[in-house]
């Protein structure tokens, strides 16, 4: 449902399940951009209609010039994403969370590097070959955590092992393209842009039911289509997501229990751990360490989906 509807020239989408508050936030903070008469926002809910998501987004619809919503049957976030692009009708979407809380020069720093990368071509081929780049592109903004949620321990080790955003791996490559030997590893859709045709060509797969993975293997199938991820750590966001060891732990052997199906439905998905990897991966889960327990978790779930518990 459409709450206003001019022409934009950024489509940003945004999953949601029945968390009003947060999405409140992250509203806001669209409301906040710098160009935000020039940005539509497209909630999808992921799940039945809720009530009180309706009303966060009629709470802040005067101020913006696009926004609309809609409900699908509970699915999972690439679903999610791929209605929302569905709706798009600006050039380039931006996919972020419902717990993204993006800084004012976000979009307009999006969007700038699409027209400079894309559409005016200010940069030579040489400039291009140079920065690991062929065309089309899509841009990986930079999220770190909220410090207003109260950073935990975990949540350090999350983010310096790249566990949960692997931003200290990828410095080197700030303000220009990741090499496309790694590129899919960081193709983080929660905050990502892309020419909406490459969006509508190069989907999410709707064939994974758990979470995880499931952005890193679309941005596999990227990578394989030609397009190039450059990296604008200028386009910024804060994590608005309190993690604590327990819920770290829990989504550690999510994740283990999804790798081996995702990496069923696309063979040539290579995060899957093998020979000596797979063993360093055994040893280490025997540390009384940070590492050591989330490793354990991990092969527990990827244990017990290739044993067909599950």
């Amino acid at each position: 449902m459409p709450y206003n509807t001019p022409v934009s020239a950024l489509s940003v989408i945004i999953p949601t399940r029945k968390r009003p508050h947060i999405l409140a936030q992250c509203l806001k903070h669209l409301a906040r951009q710098t160009i935000a008469d020039k940005i539509e926002v497209i909630v999808i809910h992921d799940g039945e209609d809720d009530a009180e998501t309706r009303e966060a987004l009629k709470a802040i619809s005067h101020k913006l010039k696009a926004i609309s919503f809609a409900a699908i049957p509970k699915s999972q976030q690439g679903v999610a994403r791929n209605r929302g692009v569905d709706l798009a009708k600006a050039p380039v979407v931006l996919f972020i969370g419902d717990d993204i809380l993006l800084e004012p020069g976000a979009c307009e720093v999006h969007l700038r590097m699409h027209r400079q990368l894309a559409i005016d071509n200010r940069l030579s081929s040489g400039q291009l070959l140079k920065a690991n780049c062929q065309k089309p592109i899509a841009i990986l903004g930079f999220v770190t955590w909220d410090p207003s949620v109260g950073i935990t321990p975990v949540m350090c080790w999350l983010e310096k092992s790249g566990w949960q955003f692997g931003y200290p791996k990828i410095e080197k490559y700030a303000h220009e393209c990741i090499p496309p030997a790694i590129q899919h590893r960081f193709s983080y859709a929660n905050n990502m842009s892309l020419p909406t045709d490459i969006a509508k060509q190069i989907r999410f797969r709707e064939d994974v039911s758990l979470y995880g993975w499931e952005d890193i293997e679309w941005g596999l199938r990227l990578r394989e289509a030609g397009v190039s991820l450059f990296y604008e750590p200028d386009a910024k966001a804060l994590h608005h997501h309190r993690i604590t060891l327990r819920d770290s732990l829990s989504r550690m052997e999510i994740l283990g229990q999804s790798l081996p199906k995702i990496s069923w439905i696309n063979p040539r998905f290579d995060r899957v751990p093998r020979g000596w990897k797979l063993l360093a991966y055994h040893i280490l889960s025997g540390v009384p360490s940070m590492r050591g327990m989330h490793y354990r978790a991990f092969l527990k779930g990827k244990h017990d989906t290739e044993k067909g518990i599950l």
